[in-house]
């Protein structure tokens, strides 16, 4: 692994009983890239994330991060080893407000993670960071509103500001833009957009919208039953004959225009 190599995959394999759902998957993610993983539903993609953050252990194979095989390290301690991860569901809380979602995911990571039964402005550190993650995010005008009262829109961008509290250095993003509405996307997509260009995150992202991963995306996997079919660059990927008859099909039109 070289020194810009943050997360490699080798061989890595995960089988269900004759099912194979990762078959030998070997990949490098870069530092400070934004890696995309496409494939249709039952591509093995989820499952491979699901290696990555440690929810499920590999038949075989090895992950590593940073150079340390961690293959066997459970999802806390990847957690906080700097690895954070979404899901395709929203998991916020919704009786809380906005800023203390985002508020006690800050204090969780750091030395007043137990102290839960203190009154809040004991902890002005975190608040001015949740404060700072929710203008990262766009949420600063809603940080008093009920987290429940949020659209579903509002919610993933919530649930990517709960992340960044952690402050990890690999976001792995499942599907973020899962059930949302049309109008919805490209803001949330341009909030990625902007966690990516500080420069200090890499992000691995799931996403089935082509049009989308084509103009935010450095790299791109694309996977097919369990196996890594092809990867390059997303003008490479568009001009992938295998890809195209797999994949794009009639969104291939759209795709030769990406710039």
């Amino acid at each position: 692994m070289n020194d810009s190599t943050i997360l490699e995959t080798r061989e890595l394999q995960k089988t269900f009983g004759g099912l194979v759902a990762v078959d030998s998957v070997s990949m490098k993610v870069q530092a400070h890239t934004l890696h995309t993983i496409i494939g249709p539903n039952g591509a093995g993609k989820t499952t491979f994330f699901n290696l990555l953050s440690g929810n499920i252990r590999p038949t075989g194979g090895k992950v590593l991060y940073k150079g340390e095989d961690i293959t066997h390290m459970p999802a806390h301690r990847r957690a906080h080893a700097g690895i954070g991860r979404s899901f395709q569901i929203t998991n916020v809380f919704p009786n809380l407000t906005v800023l203390e979602n985002v508020r006690l995911a800050a204090q969780a990571v750091g030395h007043d993670n137990f102290k839960f039964w203190e009154h809040y402005r004991r902890f002005g550190e975190y608040e001015a960071r949740a404060q700072a993650i929710l203008s990262q995010v766009g949420l600063a005008a809603q940080a008093a509103m009920p987290a429940r009262s949020l659209p579903h829109g509002g919610k993933r961008k919530l649930e990517l500001g709960i992340l960044l509290a952690s402050d990890p250095a690999l976001l792995l993003l499942d599907e973020p833009t899962a059930g949302m509405a049309r109008e919805e996307i490209p803001m949330l997509m341009e909030v990625i957009r902007s966690v990516k260009e500080t420069g200090r995150k890499t992000i691995i992202l799931v996403e089935h919208k082509m049009d989308l991963v084509m103009n935010v995306s450095d790299r791109i996997s694309v996977m097919h039953q369990g196996r890594l079919l092809a990867e390059g660059a997303p003008l490479e990927i568009a001009a992938n004959p295998t890809v195209q008859k797999a994949y794009l099909g009639d969104l291939y039109g759209d795709l030769t225009e990406v710039k």
